[in-house]
């Protein structure tokens, strides 16, 4: 047992535990085997990565296939929000001199692209909401702070449900409120976090400032941020397109299939929203970006001429084979379980990289990025075998574009809650709105039915 004299005993992992753990393991496999004989897709995809039809959705789609003669064929991938493609609605924006969060945000909650009096009045209604209940930050962001963002910040939006006078009303006018709060809230959540973990666990400068009353909500965030405040256009309207790249990526990624799940349960805002956070605060969906930021960090020491292709191959070469970086096997950023021969995002957020870089002084990491592209997906199809293409995903620039902000890495995956809080918002009302059954697929018990035994005889 536990020594309840020494330590933090709730943290230990005792001798006893250990084996209940391998008792677990033991009970718990199921022969792989078994997933064959009964059709079961894991993880609700076949070994091509096409996804078992779920349910049907209107504001988001992943495409990566075309039909050539009748036959499925891997096709360039294509982000499409509300029946818009992302590279379209990026250059609208763009072009027209906007910054995209609540443009984007605007399209992805109410189906349609605003005007201009529908988004002044939308993002004036936001600016209303860009501000934290009295004494939120002292009594509950300094109180306890966390040395990991995504608990922080779940933390804090389970604790506004106790400031909502009527948190478990599902009608959709109260939901909406209760989506726009969050999506303008959580800037501040994530980054007074952070800020008060530097300063309480870290023994960093404490500075907490005050939202802006106008601009964007990238703008917001860089304010927020920094020390001093300060920010050029360029660093705001680059984050604001990461954000809007973010936004959504169809029903059936993992935190947006976790909020219709929990949504369908009738359950209020905050909770569904916080299981949303859980499943992206997994590395296997929402760390990916600082992941990809670490093994750059490896490749640069490793790599002596970032210029030389054939050392930076062996170097990928030594990451398939377990030998470099983490012995994960994996080279982060590269394959995606829809995209094969692009992911729509890594092409848009590469255009906006190199301006960045060259500001940044940042030209040489720059090409040692674009040399990693375009090899790593040869490494890959000489070293495995492959169901479908590979391609760099958009964790594999995202991650460059915030370390050139000089965004700490704590904040990667919150940046990421920062923009999906929308997409999120606009899967829970969809599933609300269609008042469906509770989710509720079928798990087949592959274990044969046992006699009890007696305590005595056991």
């Amino acid at each position: 047992m536990a020594d309840k004299t020494k330590g933090n005993v709730y943290s230990e992992i005792t001798p006893e535990i250990r084996d209940l753990a391998g008792k677990v393991q033991q009970s718990d496999q199921i022969d792989s085997d078994l997933y064959v004989k009964y059709d079961v897709k894991r993880g609700l995809r076949d070994l091509n990565g096409k996804g078992v039809l779920a349910g049907l959705t209107n504001i988001s789609e992943v495409r990566a296939k075309k039909i050539v003669d009748g036959v499925e064929m891997p096709d360039e991938g294509h982000l499409i929000y509300r029946g818009y493609q992302i590279n379209d609605l990026i250059r609208g924006f763009s072009e027209g001199g906007r910054f995209g969060y609540e443009e984007i945000a605007y399209l992805l909650l109410f189906g349609s692209l605003p005007t201009e009096e529908e988004l002044k009045k939308f993002s004036d209604q936001l600016i209303f909401y860009r501000s934290l209940p009295k004494n939120f930050v002292r009594d509950v962001i300094m109180k306890a702070p966390s040395g990991d963002m995504m608990n922080m910040l779940s933390r804090s939006v389970l604790t506004l449900y106790s400031y909502d006078d009527d948190p478990d009303d599902v009608s959709l006018p109260n939901v909406l409120r209760q989506c726009m709060q969050l999506i303008s809230l959580f800037p501040m959540l994530a980054i007074y976090g952070y800020q008060a973990n530097r300063y309480y666990n870290e023994g960093g400068s404490l500075y907490i400032h005050q939202p802006l009353t106008t601009g964007s909500l990238a703008e917001n965030l860089l304010h927020i941020l920094r020390e001093d405040g300060n920010y050029s256009m360029l660093e705001a309207r680059i984050l604001d397109v990461c954000l809007v790249l973010h936004m959504d990526h169809g029903g059936g990624n993992n935190s947006a299939f976790t909020t219709h799940v929990v949504s369908s349960s009738l359950t209020d805002t905050y909770s569904a929203i916080s299981a949303a956070l859980g499943s992206l605060k997994g590395p296997r969906h929402g760390g990916a970006n600082i992941r990809v930021a670490n093994m750059f960090d490896d490749m640069k020491r490793e790599v002596r001429d970032w210029e030389d292709e054939d050392e930076i191959r062996d170097y990928l070469t030594r990451l398939l084979h377990k030998e470099a970086f983490d012995h994960s096997g994996l080279i982060y950023g590269v394959g995606h379980a829809v995209y094969s021969k692009s992911d729509p995002r890594a092409v848009i957020l590469k255009k906006f990289v190199g301006s960045l870089a060259e500001v940044k002084g940042c030209t040489k990491e720059f090409r040692l990025y674009q040399k990693v592209e375009k090899l790593a997906p040869q490494v890959i199809a000489g070293e495995r075998k492959m169901y479908k293409g590979v391609c760099v995903n958009v964790d594999f620039y995202s991650g460059f574009v915030y370390e050139m902000l000089g965004l700490p890495r704590e904040l990667y995956t919150p940046l990421f809650a920062i923009a999906r809080i929308v997409g999120w918002s606009a899967h829970r009302m969809e599933e609300l709105a269609n008042n469906g059954k509770i989710i509720r697929p079928a798990y087949k018990s592959v274990i044969p039915d046992r006699d009890y035994t007696e305590m005595e005889e056991r």
